[in-house]
């Protein structure tokens, strides 16, 4: 892409209603703009983040052997009244009256409307394990929506739903959802630690929330320093396992780690000290396991094989994917602007041209640009007749991970220089090495 026939409305002065690093980067990178309280139009750059999240929770589910479906934003009160949630849940939930009088709801999230289709359209066991998902936007009436993306009304979210005959295939289904995810978060460069948490409206008795330290998080967390350690790296695991996926959920939940509803002061005391960390946290998924809460409520009965009916265990598990932009960014900034690790970048390095107008100049540019496109990479040429400082200024702040820049000088000497935006590291070399050193960066993420 050009910049120059790019939309991209950078701002030049801080936002003053921004509280936190992430919505006030957004703001000021040209990502966002509210449209009203806790609501944001996502423009062009924010756009693009959002859909490389997208793209790797879609992968992750793919290869855990989830299944992709799609429901509707509005959804009839009545299902929820048949769960008894409808009134339960508070104000957060906006309840809609259309034109016929019928009380509908913009959803906050879909534990009643999936076991509706489920129940009309699965009879047996035979066709259990089952897990569906979807990545839909949801909404969630906040009393004080803050913190751009982090605490919005309006939020983009991935919500699964599994179901199966026991609780034993279930809790293997809450098992392998954590192994999904830990592999999820990886890929998007978080550290996210999975911690003992309430189930609040949800209901059920085994949660466990994933948390990105930071100080702004909202989340005040009580942990072990050993969970930070914990990697899952490029293991390849069998999601049909049971076994496989019941012993990382082991290894990532054994040491403490717990939100403050959930936290244990007489656990917590028998951590050796140096190893007791309280800090905040932000929570961008979370994995529940309720049994027949909605099953039982709704009538989501299946044939048992043994001449009976009985009903499903389930479970649900969401993915906060626009909050991750905002925790991605808490956790990789710096006082010049966002670093974007190389998994969610929205473009892969970006070209800086010191002089546009400079023939040589042009000409180079032009030309890693072709080779970069060539080679499946998605790079930013900034080729507007702009003073070197404001493209050093944009580049800086939209945060892409490499940047190339093209001058004079440089060119006379048959080199360019390549920055990393995470080290500050710039190195000099000739145009062709910088392609297959890019080529070579990001072979893993393409």
């Amino acid at each position: 892409m050009r910049l120059s026939r790019y939309f991209l409305p950078v701002l030049k002065e801080t936002p003053r209603e921004a509280q936190v690093v992430s919505h006030r980067y957004m703001l000021q990178a040209g990502m966002i703009k509210q449209a009203s309280a806790g609501i944001y139009s996502w423009l062009p750059l924010g756009y693009k983040v959002l859909k490389k999240i997208e793209n790797i929770v879609h992968e992750e589910q793919a290869r855990a052997g989830h299944h992709a479906m799609l429901m509707p934003t509005l959804q009839s009160a009545d299902l929820w009244r048949e769960s008894g949630r409808y009134d339960a849940y508070g104000d957060e939930m906006l309840r809609i009256t259309d034109r016929g009088g019928r009380d509908m709801l913009y959803t906050p999230t879909a534990e009643e409307l999936i076991t509706d289709i489920f129940r009309a359209n699965v009879t047996s066991y035979k066709d259990l394990p089952l897990t569906l998902y979807q990545i839909q936007w949801k909404f969630r009436d906040e009393v004080r929506p803050r913190f751009g993306v982090m605490r919005g009304r309006e939020f983009y979210m991935k919500d699964g739903y599994n179901f199966d005959l026991t609780k034993e295939d279930a809790l293997h289904a809450y098992n392998r959802h954590l192994v999904s995810y830990l592999r999820t978060y990886e890929r998007m460069g978080l550290k996210a630690i999975p911690m003992r948490a309430d189930s609040g409206p949800i209901g059920g008795d085994d949660t466990h929330e994933f948390l990105v330290l930071a100080d702004t998080g909202e989340s005040e967390v009580f942990y072990d320093s050993a969970v930070t350690d914990l990697t899952f790296g490029d293991r390849e695991i069998d999601y049909t396992d049971k076994a496989a996926c019941a012993a990382v959920m082991e290894e990532f939940t054994t040491k403490y780690a717990r939100t403050d509803e959930t936290h244990d002061e007489t656990l917590f005391a028998q951590i050796p000290e140096e190893r007791r960390k309280t800090a905040r946290g932000i929570e961008v998924g979370q994995i529940f396991y309720f049994g027949t809460k909605y099953s039982d409520a709704l009538g989501a009965l299946v044939d048992d094989g043994a001449g009976g009916k009985q009903a499903v265990h389930m479970g649900s598990h969401g993915i906060g994917v626009s909050r991750l932009l905002g925790a991605i960014i808490e956790a990789s900034h710096d006082d010049k602007g966002i670093i974007w690790p190389e998994g969610v970048t929205p473009f892969h390095v970006g070209i800086l041209n010191m002089r546009s107008g400079d023939a040589a100049c042009d000409a180079a540019c032009e030309d890693l640009y072709a080779q970069l496109t060539q080679a499946g990479l998605e790079p930013l040429y900034d080729d507007r007749d702009e003073r070197a400082g404001a493209k050093f200024g944009t580049m800086d702040m939209i945060g892409l991970p490499w940047r190339i820049t093209v001058g004079p000088r440089g060119l006379k000497n048959g080199v360019v220089e390549v920055t990393s935006r995470r080290t500050g590291q710039s190195t000099e070399m000739p145009a062709a090495a910088a392609v297959a050193q890019m080529k070579t960066h990001y072979a893993p993420h393409l």
